[in-house]
């Protein structure tokens, strides 16, 4: 059995990105893959419709969360050639994200023949650390 394996170019994960009904409307933008680091960096708006009270410009967790499986997933999927369904997922916020776009960056911890593991950063427009989260992935 080969263990050769398709990968996916930044276009075509902004593509999946702009298919997807509920990732367009986070409005994700794939910034980088680097398919050697196994390494994606998405940059996403703050929108209105993420506070977590009105008008405190604050984000709420649960579309935090959405990105950093969302991102976790494109990370391993780019490596794999295909989006792929969550096993089991995490997050840690560690500082509350108010006024800012998020920077998301994936690291590829695993890439395995049944399970994938990714690490993924939120960070702010100042490049502070906002929340940490890890996922596996199914990649059989």
């Amino acid at each position: 059995m080969s263990d050769a394996r398709e990968t996916l170019t930044i276009e075509q994960i902004q593509q999946a990105f702009d298919r997807s009904p509920y990732i367009a409307s986070l409005r994700m933008r794939a910034i980088s893959a680097d398919h050697a680091l196994q390494a994606l960096r998405v940059r996403i708006p703050f929108q209105p419709g993420f506070e977590r009270g009105a008008d405190t410009r604050q984000w709420h967790g649960g579309p935090l969360a959405a990105i950093i499986d969302t991102v976790g997933d494109f990370a391993v999927g780019m490596l794999v050639g295909r989006g792929l369904p969550t096993i089991n997922f995490r997050v840690d916020y560690l500082r509350p994200a108010i006024e800012t776009d998020i920077d998301a960056v994936a690291t590829v911890r695993r890439l395995g023949r049944t399970v994938s593991v990714a690490d993924v950063e939120l960070y702010n427009d100042k490049g502070v650390l906002l929340a940490i989260g890890r996922a596996s992935y199914a990649t059989a």
